[in-house]
Order: C-alpha cells, then structure tokens, then sequence
C-alpha cells in the first residue's frame, strides 16, 4: 500500500538498477535475517497465505500471487528480502465468492477486513488481519480501521471498458484526500462513509453494467482502486505454481511477462541504500515484543 493511492505506481524502487549483484545470503543478512521483527512479519504474513491458499483449493478459487509478492517468488522465491507486504489478486467474480466463503473458513486468529467487515475501511479490496499483533504503517489511513494487525491484500480484478474505469478512479481517489487534509476526522470520515456507500451500491454498479453492454475490454483492478495497471488474460490462466518460502503458491502462467508490465527490468536489484518499508511500528502479542521498523 502506498500513500499515494489516487496514482498509479508502476514504477517502484525494485526496477532500480544496481551495478554489484548482491548474493541471497548477503541479501538475508543485511535485511531479513532469521530471528529479526521484519523476518517474523514474513513469517506470520506467510502464515495467512497458506490458510488463504488451503481455503482456495477447498472451494476452487482460483488466485495468484501479485505485485512484489510476485517479483519476490520468481527472483527471490520468497519474499524480496526487504518486503514488508504480501499481495495476491482474484478475477471478481471469484472474488465475490471468496468473501462468502472465508468468514466461515478462517481460524479464529486471522481476520477477514473489507467495507462489509469493517464501517471504516474505504478500501475496495481485501486483507486478511492476524489478530496476534498490531501492525502501524507510515500511511495514515489504517489508524481508523477496526483490525489492525499483519496483513495480506487480495486485490479483485475485472475485465472492464477502460474509460469507465477511468471515470471512476477519482470517484473513490477523493476519499484518500479527503482523510490526508481532514482537520476533523470524525467529520471527514462520515464524508468517507457516504461516499464509499454511494460508490459501491450506485456509481460503480452503473460503470460496471455500461462496461458489460458495451462488451470488451481490459483486465485491470476492479472499481474502486483508484488507479489501474492493464493485464493480458493470457497472462494469467492457466495458472500455475512456484516456489515461495519453501511451498508451491499459485502464479500467472506468464509471470515474466506479468512482473515486466508492472516493474520493467524486474530482475535487476534497486539501490539497496534506498530501500524504505511501509511499516512504522509492529508489535507481536504472543511475545509482548514491542519494535519499531525504521
């Protein structure tokens, strides 16, 4: 998650090149090693996806790896050493079922979050929250969420009329600056509320009917994700697997192609002097270790 979010961001520090290649080893000791807050972040984020993993195969959803969960898997097969995130992406009309069925399926530890779960979450996808820990990150937005732990986004993808999606991006864009300028939060976030409600049961049905009648179009985020990056469904199906920490996840078929959409030359490593996460503060609840990750 980036501040930024009424902009698309499709050029990250990960496409920046360095001229020393830095081994796996290197890597892991400078950034995550065994032991560390960020590794124990890795380990509990991978801990959700392997019950979001269990829980698609039992009901056949089908999902995929995504974004730096994606570029970690084929470079790294893991998490990219400094990675304090992890994405996977669903088609919406997977989606929709996905979110029935995981409120039956979840242990009792890991929260489903999306504007159904929680009145305050504007957000037009999902995570899924470890009630173990308390996570903050350096963007403001989470501070009015009900579960705030360890996550995982499952961000929805449809194939939809681009312009429509355009029209739409600003729509629900405005409820980030809304928040970011707010000098009255409570106020602001009854003006974030209304217009989150009037988005999903009204404009961005409408949008979703004029792209279904007018037929076509791209596979991009779905309504509501104020920012869009086009995908080839080619890409995607069918999918397959690969390596990420030690068990087969599920990727795109065509991952390279994917990754150089989103990152370009996404092999190459960035300036590892620049590397900056998304998390401020972390706290674990099992061992009452409180840290902070600069």
């Amino acid at each position: 998650m980036v501040c930024s979010i009424e902009t698309p961001i499709l050029i990250s520090p990960t496409t920046m090149q360095t001229k020393e290649p830095v081994d796996a080893d290197a890597l892991k000791s400078r950034f995550n090693p065994e032991g560390s807050l960020l590794r124990k972040h890795q380990m509990r984020m991978l801990e959700m996806v392997k019950e979001l993993d269990r829980i698609c195969k039992k009901h056949d959803i089908p999902y995929f790896l995504y974004g730096g969960t994606l570029l970690g898997a084929i470079r790294h097969n893991g998490f990219i050493p400094w990675d304090d995130d992890l994405d996977v992406a669903v088609l919406r009309k997977d989606y929709l079922r996905l979110m029935k069925v995981l409120p039956h399926e979840l242990p009792g530890h890991i929260a489903l979050q999306n504007n159904d779960t929680d009145p305050n979450y504007f957000y037009f996808f999902a995570k899924l929250r470890d009630r173990h820990s308390l996570l903050e990150e350096e963007c403001p937005y989470d501070r009015v969420f009900r579960e705030r732990g360890v996550y995982i986004d499952i961000f929805p993808f449809d194939k939809v009329r681009l312009w429509t999606h355009l029209v739409g991006e600003p729509l629900q864009g405005h409820t980030f600056k809304i928040f970011r300028t707010a000098t009255d939060l409570h106020s602001a976030m009854r003006k974030i509320r209304a217009i989150t409600w009037v988005n999903k049961h009204i404009t961005f049905p409408v949008l979703r009917f004029v792209s279904r009648i007018t037929l076509g179009g791209t596979l991009t985020y779905d309504y509501g994700i104020p920012f869009h990056i086009v995908y080839d469904e080619h890409d995607i199906f069918p999918l397959t697997t690969h390596e990420f920490e030690g068990v087969q996840l599920s990727v795109p078929a065509n991952s390279h192609h994917m990754l150089e959409t989103q990152y370009g030359d996404y092999m190459r490593l960035p300036d590892l002097d620049d590397i900056q996460g998304h998390v401020n503060k972390l706290e674990f609840y099992d061992d009452q270790a409180t840290s902070r990750m600069a």
